[in-house]
């Protein structure tokens, strides 16, 4: 089988001049513990240089324990051989993700963190996902900035995956360590303790659906899981085609200077990457110490962006002065769509800051390009409405930053509201809430207090990170 694999992305991987498509060679490491808390990682190779088999979470029990075997089996083993791996589904993981990497159960959890094992948990995971078919793994109310209602997005009330299949597990609700945005700011907690960060992640998305159709993320039409969902599992004449609380998956964007398996590789392990939530916005972030205010308007905007300061991803370059203040020049556009399925136009964009005070974590989130503008969605029609721009930029400084405290910074773009993919499926059959009606057979979610008939589709970017 791994052979198959192997041959199929060989196939697969445009190695011409027009570098139509490129394919990796990779796997699931899938880790799981007790009843159904996921820690998997996803294993993807540089090229077609790999070990000769991948081993499973069964011989390899702990990241560190993977780790060591990509180390001696991959990278001195093999020359032209490299590796990173990804963790994903956090939102899932009983708040274990972000703990020991070398833990083999629950209760390793609370082994620390050494620079050491910092070091190489950043050298092996230089991203993170953050968004995927079984939820969204940010953040979530009501552990996101006071402020933040966007933390409430696609939010799964359960904190492991036992409790869905299994009426002996108990259903526990999620909490902070969870979520990618504390597992930031606990990296730059354990910084200041041991002197290394070891979530110094870069920010990806993921469909995580099993329909061999990774790029399938529309909300409209949505097909299904394929894999964990009750589409597959009864394949219902009647109702929806997935479990409603899942959504179509997000996507991996990558700034590299072509599309070939090593510039693609080596973008991924300096972080230049960003992720949406399946929709298609072209997104850019930069940061430096003196962007002109009016870098938006110039014609060289990422020349002269890539000069003077780093991409997302990337470390804020040495403090030029005692009066500099890190200034972020952040630029979006409207995912495109197409004739039959337009883009939504853009809200606003918000930069994240998180940072550390007096031994605790501290975040806030800023509006720093559109705002508020009335934009909606008419739920029986899912027709949009208000206005919206087709692309935002601005230069921002942060007027609260202190030089002697460790930050990170990364950008969120946030669409005009539209209908979830449920919406979609409950207004094919007709379903009117108001009415009191009978629901037909599974669709009885539609007029749930769980169901979120609208959303606003989005992407964050890697953040840049201050070290004093």
């Amino acid at each position: 089988m791994w052979q198959a694999i192997r041959d199929a992305a060989e196939e697969a991987y445009d190695r011409s001049s027009e570098c139509r498509f490129t394919s990796f060679v990779g796997y699931e490491w899938t880790a799981i513990l007790e009843d159904g808390i996921n820690l998997p990682r996803n294993v993807i190779f540089r090229n077609e240089k790999v070990p000769p088999l991948p081993l499973s979470w069964v011989e390899t029990p702990s990241a560190v324990d993977l780790w060591d075997h990509l180390e001696e089996k991959c990278v001195r083993g093999i020359p032209g051989c490299d590796a990173l791996t990804i963790p994903h589904n956090s939102n899932l993981s009983a708040g274990l993700m972000f703990e020991s990497a070398g833990l083999t159960k629950v209760s390793d959890a609370d082994t620390p963190y050494t620079a050491e094992v910092a070091l190489r948990r950043n050298r092996w995971e230089p991203l993170v996902e953050i968004m995927q078919h079984k939820g969204d793994s940010e953040c979530a109310l009501p552990f996101g900035a006071d402020s933040d209602e966007a933390c409430g997005f696609e939010t799964l009330l359960y904190d492991r995956f036992g409790p869905k299949f299994s009426r002996l597990a108990r259903r526990r609700t999620p909490t902070a360590s969870n979520y990618v945005r504390n597992a930031l700011e606990q990296g730059l907690l354990q910084q200041t303790r041991i002197g290394a960060n070891p979530f110094k992640h870069g920010i990806i998305a993921s469909t995580d659906t099993h329909i061999a159709a990774p790029g399938l993320t529309a909300e409209k039409n949505h097909p299904g899981h394929g894999g964990a969902g009750i589409g597959a599992a009864e394949g219902l004449p009647q109702g929806f085609p997935d479990d409603f609380e899942f959504n179509p998956g997000g996507l991996a964007v990558v700034w590299a200077e072509e599309n070939t398996r090593d510039s693609l590789f080596t973008a991924m392990q300096r972080r230049e990457v960003y992720g949406t939530s399946g929709t298609r916005p072209l997104v850019r972030f930069f940061g430096g110490w003196d962007f002109p205010n009016d870098l938006c308007t110039a014609p060289d905007f990422v020349a002269q962006a890539y000069t003077s300061g780093v991409p997302m991803g990337g470390d804020l370059r040495p403090r030029p002065g005692e009066s500099a203040a890190p200034r972020f020049a952040v630029w979006a556009a409207q995912d495109p769509g197409s004739a039959h399925s337009p883009g939504s136009p853009l809200q606003r964009i918000q930069i994240v800051k998180g940072w550390v005070e007096n031994g605790e974590r501290r975040e806030r989130v800023i509006d720093v390009a559109g705002g508020d503008n009335g934009a909606g969605v008419d739920k029986a029609t899912c027709n949009q409405t208000g206005g919206g721009a087709g692309s935002l930029c601005t230069v921002w400084s942060d007027p609260e930053f202190d030089p002697k405290v460790p930050a990170f910074y990364y950008g969120r773009v946030l669409e005009n509201p539209s209908c979830r993919w449920s919406q979609y499926v409950c207004n094919a059959a007709g379903i009117d809430c108001e009415s009191g009606a009978e629901l037909p057979e599974g669709l009885q979610g539609c007029c749930s207090a769980e169901h979120q008939p609208v959303i606003q589709e989005r992407a964050w970017t890697s953040p840049i990170w201050y070290t004093p």
